[in-house]
């Protein structure tokens, strides 16, 4: 059963049975109160008629026109007078026999009621003034019962029917608004498959579970795109950039064991073996530490980190490289609030993306300063890495992001051109985001921003 559906008939059945409930409780205490306000009537009645004919005979006809004038008479209003002679009454012949327990309840109790279908009976035990004693019953047909309550019966059942249709229609228009964005999504999500994994899905406006949903699933497809691009980068790059000092050590060692040579030819075959290792090494590192990048969020350790600290860190460290390279470092614009530099990251991983960064702007740069520049806003922390130095010609600057792609103006600089795609893969999984302006031969800004830590980890 679709999940519409069952959510139709949940709130069906709920509306239905309180609805269902609330009649019912409506019925039930308006007819007890019916019973009780009618029997109180009839008690009233035998009460008067007990004065009338027991107590007050002469006065019976100015009792009875007070009484038809003030009391109404009640439809087929019948009274029974019945003397009590030890513990039993006396009913004489042509007079109605009433139930023994209802009599019994009269006489001891003193007062009783009972009912027969639409006939209500209610009497009393009375003494005269003379010192008799009586059972005074008095019984009617009670017209409300009989009529206005099976008014308000019809009246409940039919209302009954009109809420039942109208918690239907209810039910399905709240469904529609419930399930409309699901399905949305489910027809996004469709669309989406390993060819285009660049599409994200939007992103509602509400501030409800369907936006929270849709964000979740951004962000999963954003580890998915990266895991893939890694993945496809690694395969493609793998094959060439590895063949390379492959063939070289194979053709060196081949070279070398063809005939017998001399000392110094086999050293040199084996200082251009360990060279084209060492080579082969590096590229071999360089490739996995960018597939590794490609994880699902959970297998790396993330901890709660300060980024003006990691930026110290990354200074020392990149001086330590080479105590040539300049770095200039700009706090003026650090938030009064220290909570809003901390991240939620892997130090490491953080760390080996800035480093790389700095060390391309400073490399780049033939000595000149780099600047490092670190900012907050509410939601994230900026940093910002401007060099002034070669700079990336603009035809060039869509392939800046592709594993071995050096631009043009690099051949006199060392590098594999791994650098940059792993820090944007780096950044990309810490949820942040990379952007790189540059002008040829005038220098490179590089700005990152990454979400602030919000609540523990």
């Amino acid at each position: 059963m679709k999940i519409h559906y069952r959510i139709i008939y949940l709130l069906i059945s709920v509306f239905f049975l309180y609805t269902l409930l609330f009649c019912g409780f409506i019925y039930y205490s308006i007819s007890n109160f019916s019973f009780a306000d009618f029997y109180k009537r009839l008690e009233i009645r035998a009460a008067t008629t007990a004065k009338i004919q027991l107590d007050n005979p002469n006065s019976a006809m100015i009792i009875k026109e007070m009484r038809q004038e003030y009391l109404e008479k009640l439809p087929n209003q019948t009274e029974y007078i019945f003397p009590i002679q030890g513990k039993e009454i006396v009913v004489e012949e042509g007079q109605k026999r009433l139930p023994d327990s209802f009599v019994q309840t009269l006489l001891t109790e003193g007062t009783g009621s009972y009912r027969e279908r639409n006939i209500f009976y209610s009497g009393i035990r009375y003494m005269t003034r003379k010192g008799g004693e009586y059972i005074v019953v008095v019984s009617a047909d009670n017209y409300f019962y009989s009529h206005h309550m099976v008014y308000l019966r019809n009246l409940l059942v039919t209302s009954l029917l009109y809420a039942l249709l109208l918690i239907v229609l209810v039910s399905m228009l709240i469904t529609r608004t419930l399930i409309r964005p699901v399905q949305q999504i489910i027809k996004e999500v469709d669309k989406i498959s390993s060819e285009n994994l660049h599409l994200r899905l939007a992103i509602p406006r509400t501030k409800d579970s369907i936006r929270k949903l849709a964000l979740t699933f951004n962000d999963m497809l954003n580890r998915l795109e990266t895991t893939f691009e890694t993945q496809k980068n690694f395969v493609s790059n793998a094959s060439h950039e590895l063949n390379t000092p492959l063939t070289n050590i194979i053709g060196e060692a081949d070279y070398a064991l063809s005939k017998d040579r001399d000392h110094e030819q086999y050293k040199k075959s084996l200082a251009d073996i360990l060279t084209e290792a060492e080579k082969l090494e590096l590229k071999t590192k360089a490739l996995l530490l960018l597939a590794q990048t490609g994880f699902d969020g959970k297998s790396q350790k993330l901890v709660r980190l300060r980024t003006d600290q990691l930026i110290l860190d990354v200074k020392e460290t990149v001086q330590k490289l080479n105590s040539k390279f300049k770095i200039s470092l700009d706090f003026s614009l650090l938030p009064e609030d220290h909570e809003k530099l901390k991240v939620k990251g892997n130090f490491y991983l953080l760390h080996l993306a800035l480093t790389n960064i700095v060390v391309n702007g400073c490399k780049y740069s033939n000595g000149e300063t780099v600047f490092i520049a670190l900012g907050a806003s509410d939601t994230h922390v900026v940093i910002i890495i401007r060099d002034s130095g070669i700079g990336i010609p603009q035809k060039e600057m869509p392939y800046i992001y592709d594993p071995y792609f050096r631009a043009s103006n690099t051949s006199n600089y060392a590098g594999y051109g791994i650098g940059l795609p792993l820090s944007k893969n780096i950044i990309k999984m810490h949820n942040g985001d990379i952007q790189v302006s540059s002008v040829e031969n005038k220098g490179t800004s590089v700005k990152i921003n990454i979400p602030i830590w919000k609540g523990p980890l």
